[in-house]
């Protein structure tokens, strides 16, 4: 498994984490497989998948292998979880415990440097929006 693959598994499993699917939260996910060089047929099929499992198990699945990637793919993967959260314009309280689990407990990350690579991933998101639009 790759970075990228379990990027996309993170992905569903927060936007499915409050029950509700928000379609800015699916927009924030076609920029980030844009950002990221993701193949929409490739991410398409991998959600597809994710869609007939149970959550724990993919969970179980992410985590063994966030904790096999780089402290750098670590930390951009739970920024850009911030990122999809925050895209309907708050995060669900759902959604923080998801994240902050995963960054806090489970990984030991430092929030302050989630949050500059979150200041990051927004830029690059806009300015792959902006290249959309010309």
């Amino acid at each position: 498994m790759n970075q990228k693959t379990t990027l996309i598994k993170l992905y569903h499993l927060l936007v499915s984490a409050d029950g509700n699917v928000d379609e800015r939260e699916i927009a924030a996910g076609r920029q980030m497989i844009k950002v990221e060089g993701i193949p929409e047929v490739d991410f398409n099929r991998i959600l597809d998948s994710l869609k007939k499992r149970i959550s724990g198990v993919v969970y179980s699945e992410c985590l063994e292998e966030l904790k096999k990637l780089s402290h750098d793919d670590q930390v951009r993967c739970i920024a850009w979880l911030c990122v999809i959260a925050n895209a309907d314009g708050f995060m669900d309280k759902t959604e923080w415990h998801f994240i902050y689990k995963l960054y806090h407990t489970e990984l030991a990350l430092q929030l302050d440097e989630i949050m500059k690579k979150q200041k990051n991933l927004i830029g690059l998101k806009e300015k792959s929006s902006l290249h959309a639009v010309l």
